[in-house]
């Protein structure tokens, strides 16, 4: 089998000698898809597209930044001996957790300047942050990483996988668990889950549709960091993405139990705000 012949490239085309990569232009098409779905989100809910918009042109730059940050930071071993390669982030190297903990941060700034629920704002925002995340995966995809640990070609098939995905894990001299498309359609499954319970009166309170994203994403990037080949680790010990996740998920279910018991926040009606 020629492996060479039935791997993609991760460069989509050359702009005035400029190589533009499939991985920024997936990454920009889910950003543009998430802003789009919050927006219209907004609108039903009483707030203005334009809180969306203005939030994204602070969010957005500071989250890549975030992102970047947190990979380096434990990656550092590397970098500091290669300075000039922490901003190349064309290549990847973007931790998503990092871009969370920062794109957190700056709408907890801007909602309490701007005068607007934090958790309403929230919870428009996860399920377009999770189909983000779940498009942005196939950017790993192109650029051959995010793989899991080897296997046969007949597991594979035996998934039902199309034949480019199965090919393109063919990586390092052997087939690849693909972590990148199982986190994926994890991502997709809880997008649908959160858009369907959006749209139950009375079943979610204000803010529990993004505590739901917190423990659905994390439950799933458990396991699947686990499978990894290329995690971040703490200490040569722990993977820094399943610590991060056990505490996230557990964090979200008390603090969801703690708002339900003691601060009972109004339920979450999408045609009408909170009522």
């Amino acid at each position: 089998m020629n492996t060479y012949i039935a791997q993609v490239s991760p460069i989509a085309f050359r702009l005035f000698g400029l190589e533009i990569h499939w991985y920024a232009i997936i990454i920009v098409t889910g950003i543009i898809l998430a802003v789009r779905l919050s927006s219209k989100e907004a609108v039903r809910v009483g707030l203005k597209e334009d809180d969306v918009i203005d939030l994204m042109f602070w969010a957005l730059p500071l989250s890549i930044l975030g992102a970047r940050l947190y990979y380096v930071l434990f990656e550092w071993e590397y970098f500091s001996q290669y300075p000039s390669q922490i901003f190349a982030i064309r290549n990847g190297g973007l931790a998503i957790y990092g871009g969370l903990i920062v794109g957190g941060i700056v709408t907890y700034v801007f909602t309490y300047y701007r005068l607007i629920p934090f958790w309403k704002f929230l919870d428009i925002a996860a399920p377009s942050v999770m189909i983000a995340q779940a498009i942005g995966r196939w950017g790993n995809f192109m650029n051959h990483e995010a793989f899991g640990p080897e296997t046969t070609r007949h597991f594979l098939e035996s998934l039902q996988l199309p034949s480019f995905i199965i090919d393109n894990m063919y990586i390092e001299g052997a087939y690849r668990h693909p972590t990148f498309l199982y986190e994926s359609v994890w991502n997709l499954i809880g997008f649908a889950l959160l858009l369907w319970l959006r749209n139950k009166p009375k079943w979610l309170k204000e803010g529990e549709v993004a505590l739901l994203y917190v423990m659905w994403y994390s439950f799933g990037r458990f396991f699947i960091e686990g499978m990894r080949t290329d995690s971040l680790w703490l200490f040569g010990v722990v993977r820094v993405s399943q610590l991060l996740s056990l505490l996230l998920f557990i964090g979200a279910g008390i603090f969801w139990w703690y708002r339900r018991k003691y601060v009972a926040p109004p339920y979450y009606d999408r045609k009408q705000g909170n009522v």
